[in-house]
């Protein structure tokens, strides 16, 4: 996503200069220059329009249904009703999100998208709208994003499915599955070469890792990740996978294990960055607790294998960590800030005040607030007050905010830029326990 410019900022502030993401727009039935100019693609159907520059959207949750906004504006575009608990993931196109839903991943067309043409590529915008389009699962659970391919992990039978991120509404889309030998709260993240990072267990007892070649032979194990959970791409393609006692590196074709300094010390969410060696994680030392409200979060070095940890003002959530553009680690506390920690220096540099101070619920599927970034921008959700934020992460002004319509839960977004294309020929989601 882009964050805006000056003279947008002051748009949707309501002064004096013109808000410009949307001027040019025109219906694209008026294009009399068909023969050399792209149509608009949207398998959704709905009127497109063009549009001057890609138009990045956020999604939020709520209890029954997904808000749509312009994420500049923070106008909403659409609100779509959809029964239940809903959980979403970005699909990885620019385009298109997974909601997780009984039985599906079922893809939602945010309604912008771009297509490239020869050296330039043309924006368009749309009604966002859910889509037939769905990659059936027992129990939809984490989706990971990495070098424009996209894998899908189902906790009810343990199959892994991975796409080509830009084909996730083609109905005739080339995919690759695999089954663990036991189904598992599990993820997986597939390597630009076809490598395949899945996580290995049982219901009972998750305990590792394999790593299997394009051809799904294993290559690679490790079992010594006791309660492993959720993964995070670090800079030179590293995944770090979380365990209850620390977490597993692999990197360079080797399986690196790092240890907590405390015997529990679990490492259950993260936030990675390409722009960073240095990993961002939870750290929770009481396996008894029904909720465990920490105060110090992990840092992991993937190219010294050591594992740092840095005391917060106040407890924070798991939705709660986030990585800036520059590789900033950011974690929104309790007491209503934005924590900004240099993972170099491995210190806490600067707080931002936000919104109000908040309790976590005991239910981990209750709203909290919540945290997105996007291009420069710390998005923050206030249930409380149904409130969202957006922060310059660099200067941490405030600048713009609006009151929703519902109770936000959980926040994605999509840029609205060309999807990214994988590597070669085979082409960040996170929840509690």
């Amino acid at each position: 996503m882009k964050r805006p410019t000056l003279g947008q900022r002051y748009a949707v502030l309501g002064l004096a200069l013109p808000l410009v993401l949307l001027g040019g727009c025109s219906s694209v039935n008026s294009d009399t220059s068909a023969a050399t100019e792209p149509t608009p693609d949207r398998e959704s159907g709905g009127e497109a329009s063009e549009a001057a520059a890609t138009t990045p959207r956020l999604l939020l949750t709520f209890d029954g249904g997904i808000e749509v906004l312009d994420a500049t504006t923070l106008e909403t575009i659409s609100t779509l009703e959809l029964d239940g608990f809903n959980r979403i993931n970005s699909a990885g196109d620019g385009q298109h999100v997974l909601v997780s839903t009984a039985g599906a991943f079922q893809v939602l067309d945010a309604g912008t998208w771009a297509e490239p043409h020869g050296d330039h590529s043309h924006y368009y915008t749309a009604d966002p709208a859910l889509t037939n389009a769905a990659f059936g699962a027992e129990k939809p659970g984490h989706v990971v994003v990495h070098a424009g391919r996209t894998a899908l992990f189902d906790d009810g039978t343990g199959n892994v499915v991975v796409y080509d991120s830009g084909t996730v509404a083609d109905g005739d889309r080339e995919v690759r599955e695999y089954t663990t030998p036991s189904a598992h709260h599990g993820v997986a993240v597939e390597l630009a070469d076809g490598r395949l990072v899945v996580s290995e267990g049982t219901e009972e007892a998750r305990t590792g890792i394999r790593v299997l070649d394009a051809n799904n032979a294993e290559i690679a194990r490790s079992d010594e990740c006791p309660g492993v959970h959720g993964e995070a791409m670090a800079a030179d393609e590293t995944v770090v996978i979380g365990c209850e006692d620390g977490v597993l590196i692999y990197q360079e074709a080797t399986i690196t294990k790092v240890t907590s300094p405390d015997p529990y010390g679990r490492i259950g969410n993260q936030a990675g960055s390409e722009a960073s060696p240095v990993n961002l994680g939870d750290y929770k030392t009481d396996p008894d607790a029904e909720l465990e409200r920490p105060t110090r979060v992990s840092l992991i070095d993937t190219r010294t294998a050591q594992l740092s940890l840095v005391d917060l003002p106040s407890s924070y959530s798991f939705r709660s960590l986030g990585r800036g553009a520059g590789g900033e680690a950011l974690v929104l506390g309790t007491d209503g800030q934005l924590h900004v920690i240099d993972p170099e220096a491995k210190t806490l540099v600067r707080s931002i005040p936000v919104i109000e101070a908040w309790e976590e619920p005991l239910e981990w599927q209750a709203p909290r607030p919540a945290l997105f970034v996007a291009d420069g921008t710390a998005y923050i959700t206030d249930p409380s007050a149904k409130t969202l934020y957006a922060v310059d992460i660099e200067t941490g002004e405030i600048w713009n905010s609006v009151e929703l319509a519902e109770t936000p839960n959980e926040i994605t977004g999509v840029s609205g830029a060309a999807a990214a294309v994988s590597d070669d020929e085979h082409g960040e989601g996170e929840h509690t326990d």
